[in-house]
């Protein structure tokens, strides 16, 4: 079903303040998380959702995922979803880690860049 800009507005609203929120949790009990960033194509949602949680260090990343925290990233974002109205079977299908030192190291600190190649690779 398609939805009409206002409820693409409306949607979108929604899911930023959910993500907010999470952000804001994520930076109080995840050492080293610092933001992160949704990428969606509603017409295609939620097939085309991701949520890419950013960490400061590729060593505070590792770390988080090593300890078990992207069960904790993806209870928070699984709220977010629920909040928007967006249902998935697997959260953990739209999730990615990434980190502000590897977008330095590999694209000169250009998040837009990086972004749209991890998006083009999913196709």
């Amino acid at each position: 079903m398609l939805l009409s800009k206002r409820d693409l507005a409306h949607r979108e609203r929604q899911l930023v303040a959910g993500l907010t929120q999470a952000c804001e949790t994520g930076k109080a009990e995840i050492l080293g998380f610092t933001w992160l960033t949704h990428q969606v194509d509603y017409q295609k949602c939620p097939s085309s959702l991701t949520v890419t949680w950013i960490f400061d260090t590729q060593a505070n990343r590792d770390r988080a995922l090593a300890n078990g925290q992207s069960e904790r990233m993806a209870e928070l974002t699984a709220e977010a979803f629920s909040e928007a109205g967006i249902s998935v079977s697997t959260v953990s299908a739209h999730l990615a880690f990434d980190s502000e030192e590897q977008c330095q190291r590999v694209d000169a600190g250009n998040w837009q860049q990086r972004l749209a190649r991890q998006r083009s690779s999913k196709r």
